[in-house]
This record gives C-alpha cells, structure tokens and sequence, in this order.
C-alpha cells in the first residue's frame, strides 16, 4: 500500500514540477520579453551572408580589449533591443531575423533604414506618454522615427532628472534618462561615417546655376598644413579668415565630432601607442598636425569613405572596398599581436554554447522527472540513462564555452559576477554526479540537469539586465591570475558545494514530507550522508579560500582582514557550516535538523555570493549590480522549504504509533 502511494506521490510531484518549470519559462521568456510582431520597414532587404562574415571580425577597441565588431554589436544591441536579435519586414512581406552585427551594419552604412527598425525597448509606455509619442503597449519596441517626435522632450526631462540622487528616483525617471541616453548612443553610431557619406561642401565653387562641388575629408586632410601656414599668416597680418575657409573647417569639425566617440577601429602604426582611434580622433589629429603618421592617417578615412559610399552602388562593391579597409586594420592589429584571438571569439558567439547546455539541461530535466516517477522499473532505468547523458552533454558544452573564454580573456575562470553564475552551475552539476557515483541513488543524478537549468537562466537573466560585455579585462584589484586561480576559485567552489548541501536537503525534505521514498530509510540514509559531505567540501573550501583572500587583501590593501561585506560573508558560511557539522557530531541535529540547516546554508551562501552587490559598500564594489527582486524570491523559497519541513516532521511525529506495552510474560522473561 506504501508503494502504491508513494508511486501516485511521485507522479503527482512531477507533475507539479512540470508546472513550476513552465510557469518559470513563461516568466523568463516571454513576461519579461517586450510584445509585437515584425516591424515592417518599407524597401528593407537583408544583407548577404558573406558581406556579414567579412564585417564581423573586423576588430575594435572597447572595454579595454581588442574584440571582434560582432561582439561590439551584442552587447550594444542587447542594451538597446533587449536581446540578440530582430524581426524586419521587407519587401514582399518577407519577414528577416537581424544577427547583432546585421543591426549595426544597417545602423552605421544604411541610417536611411535604421531609423525604421525597432531598436529601443521601452518597459514603461508612461515616459513615452511623458513626451508625447504614441504608445504601442504597456511594454514594446520603438523605433528612432517612432520616438523622433518627442525627442527633445526626453533629453529635456532626463536632464532634469538627473540632479535627483539615483536612489530617489522613481522608475519612470530612470527609465527617462536611460532611454535618452540610449538615444544619444545610437545617434552616436548611426551619424559615425556622415563624413564619408557627405564630404565637405566646398562653397561658392559651384558655377552659374551649379551646385557646389564636394571634397572628400581625406583630400581636406593633405591639405592641413597649407590651411595652418594661411592661417598662420592671416593671424601675423591681423587679417579676418576666409568665411569659405571658415566654412570648410567648421564641416571638418562638425564630421569629426560625429566619429569622435563608440568605434574605435583604427590600431595605431606604432606599436608602444595601447589605445586606438576612433575616425573622428583620426581626422583632427592631422588637421592639428598632431598626427604620428600622416600618411597611414590620411589612407585609413580614405578607405573608409570608398567603402561607405560603395553601398549605394552594390552589395559586392561594398564587400570589395571593406575587405581592403579591412586588410590595412587586421595587418597593422597582427603586427600588434591583437590579432590572434578575433576568429575564436567570433565563433564562441555564434555557437552559443550556454544556450545549447540549457537546451540539453532542459531535455535531461524532463527526463529526471520522468524517472523519478516512473521509479527503478526498465522505462525508469532508461530515463535515468537519458538524464545522464543528457546531463553529461550539457555540461561538456558549460566546460568547453568556460575553457573558451578563458583563452579569450587570456585569465582564470572567474573574474566577474557573470562568471560565477556559470562557473558555479557548472562546478554544481558536476558535484552532483560525482555525488551520484558515489550513492548511486538517482537522486542527485536527477538534481544535476534541474540545477544546471537554474543557473544558466539567471545567467542569462543578468546578462540582459547588465547588457555589459563580461570579457572585458578586470579592474586593477583583481587583476592576478594567480589569486583568481586560487583565491577566486576556491571561494567559487565553496559556493557550490553549499548550494549544492541545500538542494539536496530540499530534495529529501519534498521527498520526506510528501512520502515520495515509500519510507526508504537506506535511501534517507544515504541522501544525508552526501548532505553532510557537501557540507564538509563546503567548509573546506570556504576556509581555504578565506585564508587566501585575506593573504591577497594584505598583499594589495595592506591588511588581512577589514570587515568588508564580502569578507564576512565569507565567514559568515565558514562558521555557519562549523556550527552544523560540530552540532551533528554532538547529537544536537539529526536528520531532520542537518537538513533544514543545510538548507539555511543556502541563504547563507546567496548572501556572500550576491546579496553582499546590493549594499553598495566595502572595496567588492566590482560586483554591484540591479535586480534586488530575485534574491529576496530565493531566501523566501528557501524558508518555505524549512517551514513545510518543519510541518511534515511534527505530523510525522504526532502520527508514528506508540510502542505497544510489554506483556507480564515478557517482562518476566526480560528480567530472568
């Protein structure tokens, strides 16, 4: 009769299960997601796959590392957009999905179609309703025109927004200035090559009835030491500067200005010159004389104006004179050795390695659920075959993408809070199956796949709230490979092992509670034993790393220890898993009291980990991010698990039968 129950127990819970992971996809990709359908923009046609190959390893400068413009591309249309890609309707009705470098490419040679496509995620219709555009939906994307209207109003308000301390500032605020900021971005890169496109309009050449004629800047530029002497001299003379020559260099100005800012694509020839230039940087520093090398200069906006312009003419033009821009950037970047690593990192983007591993994560969670209900019959040995394999390919895909960015970021694994979060599901799913190995129980195999799926959404969750490239070189404090590679890492697995103590612990208490073992106490034996191990990894690792921070604080900052937020949270987990593990040695907890603290642990970790960002203080302020929602989510989900704990050991208690009292015969028997 038990097994009957616990049968039906199991189905029901993965049922329920199911239902949790529905309800939390829906949140994730599609509440979260703005609505509409493809944007239609009159004349639209896509670019051709080899044109898009060849612009997106031209490498740039930014964040303070040579990257690939593609990646430029993400993270600045995931700011703007809110995701990776687009939907355009074109001609005939024929629906395109924009890659990243696509928008840009659109955005910096074809403006004319830019400002057509739905570039700006606006979360909050009030601030448009504030400067008086026509809204969409409560939620949705805009497009530059759509928004043209009240343009100066936004950059009105967000200016006079932004005196408001940031903590004071309401949501529709915000939203006002990071939108007007957003604009002004864009507007930064859709007008970078107006130089190319328009040259300087040479007035009063023009004969009778003739438009002016048009110089291109790079033939302006070999002129600038002739413009300089007849300055000079009319200055000498005390005379006034020609208005046409007054005119010219106003245009000068104005050009370079627009592509002053965002891209910096232009390696210096000298290779002791760490910081690039943008084409606007380019244009003044030899109409200032201040250039290093005129001639290189002046060949650079050349190309670049050949190529802009080639785009009315055709596709294969255009493709013709990129590749020669292309071919002097990429010659003067390999001799600079900044060259090496462009191609990996294009590819690492366009495989997608964690949204695969989710992919496979997602399949092996299903199937954990099939298994646990199904029990150890033949279907529920092959589902728990499955979930291994579909675990083990997940994960393949986590540690490959891992050993990638490590070679791209040229350091160990964890640098950043984007880095943990996969560094840790990671490390957490493999924990499991060696857990898994050693009982052999099924349970942490089930768990693997489950966690993994966890971890690599909030990874992405951040990542679109952040929207900021997590490759980037770090700051100057944490600038050590050694002490990533020990301190950092260390620390890293101790979150995980922790994380990993209290999804177990959850586990046997649904497991418990619900009647879902069929009262197996070998199976409630051995899932507390891997409880207690994880929390002794925990302790471990977490000392060690402690110790190894604080070496490092003393090394950097000059002292060992200085009640920083992270630091306590450090010690915070290290005597908290003290306390559990000299508690179970003395007999204080048992198995019900081991497992709701492992579960407290939980929240202990998340504190340390990510609760400490929001504070604000300390010298951890490389962390801080938004988001304060979810962790607040996470303690109560945590809490809840201990109460409905605590409820299932008291009913537990009330309804375990009496031992029946002994015989006279029995007692006799017992004292003779």
């Amino acid at each position: 009769m038990q097994n009957k129950k616990s049968r039906w127990g199991r189905w029901v819970f993965a049922v329920l299960a199911l239902g949790a992971m529905a309800v939390v996809f829906v949140n994730m990709f599609i509440d979260n997601m703005p609505k509409g359908e493809a944007q239609k923009v009159e004349g639209y046609e896509p670019w051709e796959e080899e044109t898009v190959e060849l612009v997106e390893s031209l490498p740039v400068q930014d964040g303070g590392r040579i990257k690939p413009l593609s990646t430029y591309a993400g993270f600045q249309m995931l700011g703007l957009h809110g995701a990776r890609s687009m939907k355009v309707e074109g001609e005939g009705g024929e629906v395109s999905k924009l890659t990243p470098t696509e928008w840009l490419m659109d955005t910096l040679f074809r403006p004319e179609l830019a400002v057509d496509l739905p570039t700006f995620r606006v979360d909050n219709s009030d601030v448009l309703e504030a400067i008086g555009v026509e809204v969409k939906g409560r939620r949705d994307r805009y497009s530059y025109n759509e928004i043209g209207p009240g343009r100066d109003k936004l950059i009105e308000l967000a200016q006079s927004y932004e005196p408001i301390v940031k903590k004071e500032r309401d949501p529709v605020q915000q939203q006002t200035i990071d939108l007007a900021y957003n604009i002004r971005n864009y507007e930064s890169m859709m007008y970078y090559f107006s130089f190319a496109r328009t040259g300087v309009v040479l007035r009063g050449s023009g004969g009778e009835r003739q438009p002016d004629q048009r110089a291109d800047f790079s033939a302006v530029m070999t002129t600038a030491p002739q413009l300089r002497r007849q300055i000079a001299r009319s200055q000498q003379q005390g005379e006034s500067i020609d208005e046409r020559m007054q005119d010219m260099l106003q245009q000068v100005l104005i050009g370079a200005n627009y592509a002053k800012f965002g891209l910096f694509i232009l390696p210096p020839k000298s290779a002791s010159d760490g910081t690039w230039l943008t084409s606007g940087n380019t244009i003044m520093d030899v109409m200032t004389t201040q250039s290093k090398d005129t001639e290189t200069a002046i060949g650079d906006i050349g190309a670049q104006e050949t190529a802009v312009r080639s785009v009315s003419i055709s596709e294969k033009e255009f493709r013709k004179h990129f590749g020669e821009f292309k071919e002097r950037v990429v010659k003067r970047a390999n001799s600079r050795g900044e060259y090496k690593r462009i191609g990996m990192e294009v590819s690492y983007f366009k495989r997608d390695y964690f949204l695969n591993a989710m992919v496979y994560f997602l399949i092996g969670s299903l199937c954990a659920l099939g298994m646990w209900a199904l029990g150890r019959g033949k279907t529920g040995k092959w589902l728990s075959w499955a979930t291994l394999a579909f675990t083990v390919v997940a994960a393949g895909y986590c540690v490959t993408a891992i050993i990638i960015r490590c070679v791209i970021m040229d350091r160990p694994p964890v640098g950043n809070l984007y880095d943990t979060v996969i560094f840790i599901g990671t490390t957490g799913v493999i924990f499991s199956l060696l857990v898994e190995w050693m009982s052999r129980k099924r349970f942490a195999l089930g768990l693997a796949p489950i966690l993994g799926t966890a971890l690599i959404l909030l990874a992405r969750r951040y990542e679109v709230g952040d929207a900021g490239d997590h490759l980037n070189p770090l700051v100057a404090v944490l600038d050590s490979n050694f002490w990533l590679s020990t301190h950092v890492i260390t620390i890293s697995l101790g979150y995980s092992a922790g994380l990993l103590a209290a999804m177990l612990s959850c586990g046997y208490v649904l497991m418990r509670g619900l009647n879902l073992d069929g009262k197996n106490k070998d199976l409630r034996k051995s899932l507390t034993k891997a409880v207690y191990g994880c929390l002794c990894l925990t302790v471990f690792l977490s000392l060690v790393g402690t110790v190894l921070g604080g070496i490092w604080a003393n090394y950097s900052w000059g002292r060992f220890w200085g009640w920083d937020p992270k630091e306590n949270g450090a010690l915070m987990i290290v005597l908290w898993t003290l306390a559990i593990l000299h508690a179970r040695l003395g007999g204080i907890l048992r198995e019900w009291g081991l497992h709701f603290a492992s579960i407290f642990t939980a929240c202990v970790v998340a504190f340390s980990w990510w609760h400490v960002n929001f504070l604000g203080v300390g010298l951890h302020n490389y962390g801080f991010t938004a988001g304060k929602g979810t962790i607040w989510i996470f303690y109560a989900v945590m809490m809840t698990f201990i109460l409905f704990g605590a409820l299932a050991m008291l009913v537990e208690r009330l309804l375990k039968p009496s031992p029946s009292p002994k015989s006279t015969e029995e007692i006799k028997g017992l004292e003779a």
